[in-house]
């Protein structure tokens, strides 16, 4: 089915922040980054700052992605983003909850946040992927996103 963008009610983004801080939380820890308690304190403080989808944060726009009438996840864009580029998108978080993955539904999803940049002025989209993630990598590589930089870490 095709999907297609809403944006996200005040009530619908309040009750998302919780899953939003977690879901970052596990990706910092996953990644190694640093340990539960510390990822979840910058997850929360990050996510608090950016105040995505309020009216009063100018370019925090918040999607939710919709199968028909039914929403099936989540697409934080930011345009342009506070620092860096001011012609390239930033997605800062795109995810397709777990019982509709596998249909195609994460292509779409970063089709449509190409399309709403380019409808509001942008020439580029960038994003940040963890290396654990490789479905996502593969899924961006696909999509001709190119790696722009690259960290590493040696545990000791």
């Amino acid at each position: 089915m095709e999907l297609s963008l809403r944006a996200a009610t005040e009530e619908e983004i309040d009750d998302w922040l919780p899953r939003l801080i977690a879901d970052y939380t596990e990706e910092i820890v996953d990644a190694g980054e640093l340990p539960l308690d510390l990822a979840r304190s910058k997850a929360r403080v990050d996510v608090l700052k950016a105040r995505p989808g309020r009216p009063d944060t100018r370019g925090q726009l918040v999607f939710r992605l919709l199968s028909g009438d039914r929403p099936v996840g989540w697409l934080w864009l930011v345009i342009p983003p506070p620092s860096g580029d001011p012609h390239m998108a930033w997605v800062n978080y795109i995810t397709v909850d777990k019982a509709f993955r596998g249909r195609g539904y994460g292509r779409q999803a970063m089709l449509l946040a190409e399309q709403e940049a380019r409808v509001r002025g942008m020439t580029a989209v960038g994003l940040n992927v963890r290396a654990h993630n490789t479905a996502a990598r593969s899924l961006y590589g696909k999509l001709d996103y190119q790696l722009m930089a690259q960290q590493m870490k040696k545990t000791l």
